[in-house]
């Protein structure tokens, strides 16, 4: 995973014309459902971020085409959901992953637009919120709106640790790859811890009531 992490980043280096390209790609499979479970998107992002920072790429377009990507990918998974209805869970390959689905039903119900917004940033459920909202026949605008802000600001989030860190190299020295690896290592390490501690929290169910007792009807 390193390896390709890093070729990614050495093409970019290279090719910087695509640079816009590559993020929009990036962003839009890690917001497609299933496919954005197997997408390394966070170590990805991090990774471009800091070429931004170290100034190897023009942050704009970056930051533009992480946008867009994320916009397009989770606007084709709540159509899906919304076109299909709730029979796509039954249907490959989505038969296979019905427990996060499972999971993320669970999140939009309890959470609703707020479900939308948040769960961008939840790695467990953030490729199949979009579904479950189009499956919940959640209104086109007001998922449209939470899917768009959601975008930018899951694009500063993920970009600006990465910048942060090359900006900071760049001040500093040049780091080596190894360098490199490493704080992209720790950066990946704690966003995923904190993001399935927030997730963890939100799914908690809420403590239910006890029912005072009825008072028992007196023998006559």
């Amino acid at each position: 995973m390193e390896q390709f992490i890093g070729q990614v980043g050495v093409f970019i280096e290279t090719h910087q014309s695509y640079a816009l390209l590559l993020a929009g790609i990036i962003a839009f499979g890690e917001s497609l459902v299933i496919v954005g479970l197997f997408i390394p998107a966070t170590a990805l992002m991090m990774l471009i971020g800091g070429l931004m920072g170290s100034g190897i790429v023009e942050p704009l377009p970056i930051f533009v085409g992480s946008i867009i990507g994320a916009i397009l990918g989770d606007a084709v998974s709540y159509l899906l959901g919304r076109r299909v209805g709730r029979s796509v869970i039954y249907r490959w390959p989505l038969s296979q992953y019905r427990p996060s689905v499972a999971r993320a039903r669970l999140f939009f119900k309890r959470y609703g637009f707020a479900s939308v917004f948040f769960g961008r940033f939840l790695g467990p459920i953030r490729s199949t919120i979009p579904l479950v909202a189009g499956m919940m026949a959640m209104p086109h605008r007001h998922f449209q709106i939470a899917n768009v802000t959601s975008a930018i600001a899951w694009a500063a989030v993920m970009l600006a640790p990465g910048w942060l860190a090359g900006h900071t190299a760049s001040q500093l020295g040049s780091f080596g790859s190894v360098e490199w690896i490493a704080v992209m290592a720790v950066l990946t390490v704690v966003f995923l811890v904190g993001t399935t501690l927030i997730l963890r929290k939100l799914a908690k169910p809420a403590p239910r009531r006890r029912r005072a007792a009825l008072p028992q009807a007196s023998e006559s």
